[in-house]
């Protein structure tokens, strides 16, 4: 069978969440979007898709509108037919993101050209690294109070990182304060930097995103949170934890190593014109 589409998530979920298992390192995000339907977060137009092959999936993709189609780590010689596919249902898609092969591979067979990139790379912990002593700093686990400050850091951080508005980020911030999935570093009892760790998906958590406000920066709190929050995905029963870097920043990268991270490979979100 080729490409299958469906909007249930569980028929989805069926079908392509044992293959997704298999490396949840490389899909770390379409697993972590599959539990964001499952729990709500996007019922508009979600579209899901496999590829079955002698009865076995191969590959998935996902789509959770505004957001671009989100490839995991499939066999590159699928990406043409899945573009296709697309193309003939006349499907919306702003852009992909993706390991950077096949994001490439299906912005080439795109009818609309690409128009920017943001290119990024996935780490991995190696062995985190004790921090330094922080006098008058500590982590705390955010709480339903936190949630106004919270939507407006990660309003403020998807301004900066993709250079658009995003939508009302409420209820997914809500969910991870409702989940224990948001950590706040704090210098004298004032929050100062926060960072996501998602809950453990077959061994898998993910850190993001981390953000400290513009006043607060250069003083060394967006390490700390990370290091609190990847302590944190361990203690929780993570296996693995890991990361995206925007490889456009340099200091970010250079942190994150410094941390204890090591790189996995390289991802790339193209937005289309």
């Amino acid at each position: 069978m080729g490409w299958m589409f469906t909007s249930d998530v569980e028929v989805y979920a069926g079908a392509a969440e044992p293959w997704l298992l298999k490396d949840p390192v490389r899909n770390t995000a379409p697993l972590t979007v599959l539990r964001g339907i499952r729990n709500g977060l996007w019922g508009d137009d979600v579209l899901l898709a496999w590829l079955e092959r002698d009865g076995e999936t191969v590959a998935a993709a996902s789509q959770t509108p505004p957001h671009p189609l989100l490839l995991a780590d499939i066999p590159a010689e699928t990406v043409r037919d899945l573009a296709t596919r697309l193309i003939e249902s006349e499907r919306v898609v702003s852009g992909v993101s993706g390991p950077l092969a096949q994001a490439e591979a299906f912005a080439g067979a795109w009818w609309r050209p690409e128009a920017e990139r943001r290119s990024e790379r996935l780490y991995r912990l190696d062995a985190l690294v004790p921090p330094p002593s922080r006098p008058g700093e500590a982590a705390r686990t955010a709480v339903p109070a936190d949630l106004e400050r919270l939507v407006g850091w990660s309003n403020d951080f998807q301004v900066e990182a993709a250079g658009v508005a995003p939508v009302n980020l409420t209820p997914l911030v809500a969910s991870r304060v409702g989940r224990e999935e948001l950590v706040l570093w704090e210098a004298d009892g004032r929050p100062v930097a926060f960072a996501g760790v998602s809950a453990p998906i077959g061994g898998m958590s993910r850190i993001g995103p981390v953000y400290t406000p513009r006043e607060s920066r250069r003083k060394g709190y967006g390490a700390a949170v990370t290091h609190a929050a990847t302590a944190k995905a361990l203690a929780d029963g993570a296996t693995d934890v890991l990361l995206f870097t925007d490889l456009s920043n340099p200091t970010s990268n250079s942190i994150y190593q410094a941390i204890g991270y090591r790189p996995v490979a390289d991802y790339a979100f193209i937005r289309f014109t």
